[in-house]
């Protein structure tokens, strides 16, 4: 590459300060869906009980500008951040393992990155230059890396690279990663996540994939200077050897990550390689000055809690994501999973998560009679007509029969509609957006949402991020709280119609949370039931392993020994 063209990437990067911050660039091989968020996540959380200030950027390939226009069950959850970014699924894992907020420095795309390179050269930024898609688009990752340091105040930064290496799509944000090393090699490691298969007709675990794929990575200019091996088992001494030998990687530093029982033992399981010393060793790095908020005695309390607890709490989600398989499905509430393992975790109890399909519901009375055997029932959020009349039934059904029932969204949506149709009397009613002509709109679009569908602007236009929420007093939700005041994370366009509420707290559906602001019902719930919460937010976001959420503490605990 000519020298001027090398000597341009720094024009507008933010100035590097090798003393202050260090990066850790991870990269996956073999196969997707390793676990490098998970991963990522477990090195932040080692770092931080070291008293290191770390965070963590997603790296997407996708040229959508966010998460927000994909398919949940082709892409996973949708994770929407404070400040109201849509984001992939891995930045929930960050905010659960770091156990604070993120926002939008922490998620970038390709799309994202292109936009602002051609924006910045219809701006005559570049001089004049011809604008290149290297150094310019590296450089732009570089520059969103650097911002994420300054805006968190990070010692470390960890950005985790989408896709496996060998893949096209990747190739830029690869690229960023060696130019970066290259402008500064004792502030920036890479750590390479791979997978070792055990063929069943074998019997014995191969290395082959793993070097091959450190093999692809150095073929961009990149080697590795950690290997996290995944693997069912833990890796033994042949197989380390052999990594290191063809890998060119330290032997010390080729960490065995075998399939564990919980992904909060991965911080435990790291620490026992002593993986955040090595870190630390391998980027020059000074004692850090702070303390650390949550040290890993408390991970340790918790992996303890896990394997221990023996009383199972059963709870049903009623959804529609089933078309592509369990696994998919998991991705795509994974956040409202998790949400329910913290808080059954923290009761001592067992979770036992179950999918319901709500299409079954549509056409079986029977089928209703498994709700049953849950002790709590979840309807999550979600879009589209397909399955809603199985998730009104459901919803009946747990109201009758006084299951405790948490709706989340569109479900706080369709338990309002379940009510105006079996309680006030109105069997029309309806939301909006599955019968714009309804008799009774229960549930409208905002005018804003109205004017911005009809301009067809889809993409990052909902109402989006966090909100406050002033809490009734001698509420249910007040009492979960224990404040009169909360913020909570919103992802709709669609609210409750003002025009009812009179009618549905006089006959027994309290409104005990409404933004102020302008008025809107965020929570709802019914007297004389043992847990009946529909919230238009997703309090899914917020919970934490060691901190749940307060509304997930009280449906499962509404629910212990119903059944």
């Amino acid at each position: 590459m000519p020298r001027e063209v090398l000597n341009s990437i720094k024009v507008h990067s933010v100035k590097f300060n090798p003393m202050r911050t260090k990066y850790i660039f991870v990269t996956g091989g073999v196969i997707s869906t390793l676990g490098k968020g998970i991963t990522t996540s477990a090195i932040a959380t080692l770092l931080e009980s070291k008293g290191y200030k770390v965070t963590c950027v997603k790296c997407d390939a996708y040229v959508n500008i966010d998460a927000g226009t994909m398919n949940p069950t082709e892409h996973g959850e949708v994770f929407v951040t404070s400040d109201g970014v849509e984001t992939d699924q891995d930045v929930g894992n960050y905010e659960r393992f770091l156990h604070r907020s993120l926002s939008r420095v922490n998620y970038l795309t390709t799309g994202q990155v292109y936009q602002k390179v051609i924006e910045r050269e219809r701006n005559l930024e570049y001089g004049g230059r011809c604008v290149e898609v290297v150094p310019h688009v590296p450089e732009e990752v570089i520059r969103r890396l650097k911002e994420a340091a300054k805006r968190d105040d990070a010692d470390i930064v960890i950005a985790e690279i989408g896709g496996t290496v060998g893949e096209y799509q990747n190739v830029l944000f690869l690229e960023a990663d060696r130019l970066l090393k290259r402008e500064s090699p004792d502030d920036v490691i890479n750590m390479h996540v791979s997978y070792l298969p055990i063929p069943k007709s074998v019997g014995e675990m191969k290395s082959k994939p793993v070097q091959y794929s450190i093999r692809t990575l150095q073929s961009t200019g990149i080697q590795p200077e950690f290997v996290i091996a995944r693997a069912e088992r833990s890796l033994d001494d042949k197989r380390k050897e052999k990594i290191a030998v063809f890998g060119n990687v330290s032997y010390e530093n080729i960490i065995s990550n075998p399939d564990v029982a919980s992904i909060y033992e991965i911080p435990l399981l790291f620490a026992s390689d002593h993986l955040a010393e090595k870190i630390v060793k391998a980027l020059r790095m000074p004692k850090a000055s702070s303390s650390s908020r949550f040290g890993l005695t408390k991970w340790e309390h918790l992996a303890r809690r896990i394997k221990n607890v023996r009383t199972p709490v059963r709870v049903g989600i009623v959804g529609k994501y089933f078309d592509t398989g369990e696994f998919i499905l998991e991705d795509s509430y994974i956040s409202v999973i998790e949400a329910i393992k913290h808080a059954a975790w923290r009761l001592n109890r067992k979770p036992e998560v179950q999918w319901l399909d709500s299409q079954e519901f549509e056409t079986s009375s029977r089928a209703l009679a498994k709700l049953n055997n849950f002790h709590a029932i979840i309807v999550p959020g979600g879009f589209g007509s397909r399955g809603v009349l199985g998730k009104i039934r459901a919803i009946e059904y747990a109201r009758r029969r006084k299951i405790p029932y948490l709706g989340l969204c569109y479900g706080m949506q369709l338990a309002v509609v379940e009510f105006a149709r079996n309680v006030l009397g109105k069997p029309r009613a309806h939301t909006e957006e599955i019968d714009s002509k309804t008799s009774d709109p229960v549930i409208h679009i905002l005018p804003e949402q109205k004017q911005l569908m009809a301009k067809k602007q889809y993409g990052a236009s909902m109402r989006l991020g966090s909100y406050e929420c002033a809490l009734t007093n001698g509420s249910l939700a007040r009492s979960l709280y224990k404040k009169s005041v909360i913020h909570e994370r919103h992802r709709h366009r669609y609210e409750l119609n003002n025009k009812y509420r009179e009618e549905l707290e006089n006959r027994g559906m309290s409104i005990s949370g409404v933004n102020r602001e302008r008025n809107l019902a965020e929570i709802v719930e019914l007297k004389n039931h043992p847990f009946f919460v529909g919230v238009q937010f997703h309090p899914e976001f917020q919970s934490r392993p060691l901190e749940p959420h307060p509304l997930f503490l009280g449906l499962v605990k509404a629910g212990d020994g119903r059944v």
